[in-house]
């Protein structure tokens, strides 16, 4: 009985592959440790976090090679966590997005389908909410204006799960991820970029002139949601006749920017020097969470607040970049 994990090498991965591990799951993952940021950092991070876990080194959009993993490990259960990811760079690159977010998971897809997998767990995101988002974002709400391509992928990603499941009877569960972080988080996203540029004195750039909420969700939580949804596998009705169902991970409670940069600020012992700026396109001013639907599925409980999570981010970076590295 083997859990596949993609996307083992990233954030939310590789606590993912530790968590399994921890409870007496066989592991195997996936990755393609790619250069959108270090592959340093993600190599650092599966030695600390994983390093009992064996980690293929592939590329989803290689349907040869990752067909040839399936065959040799037969995984029962999947949980797809790699993707092309950030708003941002979707803008810069969205070529890199159509090729991991949409052929690499119609490859995931079509291979857990051949191969008998029992459940398909895999990685959506607030993002999806868009242009019509009402905030608590609940997952009956409609999705079809995404700001960004990333976000117009993982849209396509709940439409493409979906139809597999319809067809092929293949369950499977999204989750769409609120904000995540944590010590060993990306470097590309505000609570490690803010945290270094604090720590090293650097100037941080508050966009919307700090009129942001975000539901910042602490990597601990969201690693047991994955865990909880993976042993809550859906039943045809689930999704309008489909194994197929949909949950918010999210902290269910925003928190302004200004706030948010202010507990960095004293878990780093000194100010932030900060330049406000406007609106960056494919952002989305506020996010919040209904998670009354995993609570009730599978009892999705968050527990940890910025006040406690945001400092574990500051002494990591600390630790990890130390001040020559800031």
């Amino acid at each position: 009985m083997t859990v596949l994990v993609t996307g083992a090498a990233g954030f939310i991965g590789a606590y993912t592959c530790r968590a399994l591990a921890a409870r007496g799951e066989r592991v195997l993952g996936l990755d393609d440790f790619n250069d959108y940021y270090d592959p340093a950092i993600k190599r650092d991070r599966v030695a600390v976090l994983c390093p009992q876990v064996p980690i293929a080194e592939l590329d989803l959009a290689d349907h040869d090679a990752l067909a040839a993993l399936f065959e040799r490990e037969r995984p029962t259960r999947v949980v797809h966590l790699a993707a092309q990811a950030g708003v941002r760079y979707s803008l810069q690159n969205p070529r890199a997005y159509a090729r991991s977010n949409l052929l690499g998971f119609t490859h995931v897809l079509e291979l857990c389908r051949r191969h008998g997998v029992e459940h398909l767990v895999y990685a959506s995101s607030s993002s999806v909410y868009g242009g019509r988002a009402i905030p608590p974002f609940r997952e009956d709400q409609r999705i079809d204006r995404p700001l960004s391509f990333y976000a117009a992928t993982k849209v396509a990603n709940e439409a493409m799960a979906w139809s597999y499941a319809h067809l092929y009877g293949l369950a499977c569960t999204g989750l769409r991820f609120f904000t995540v972080y944590g010590a060993w988080g990306r470097p590309d996203m505000a609570p490690v970029l803010f945290a270094r540029a604090v720590l090293a004195g650097r100037e941080i750039a508050v966009y919307n002139h700090g009129r942001m909420r975000r539901d910042f969700t602490h990597v601990g939580d969201i690693v047991a949601g994955v865990l909880g949804a993976l042993d809550h596998p859906p039943s045809a009705g689930d999704g309008d006749g489909a194994p197929h169902r949909l949950f918010n991970l999210g902290n269910h409670t925003p928190v302004e920017l200004e706030r948010f940069i202010a507990v960095i600020e004293q878990a780093a012992g000194r100010p932030a020097r900060k330049r406000y700026e406007p609106m960056q396109p494919g952002d989305m001013p506020e996010t919040m969470a209904d998670t009354s639907a995993a609570a009730a599925a599978f009892g999705f409980a968050p527990r940890t607040g910025i006040e406690r999570g945001l400092p574990e981010v500051v002494d990591w970076c600390r630790d990890y970049f130390g001040p020559d590295r800031y």
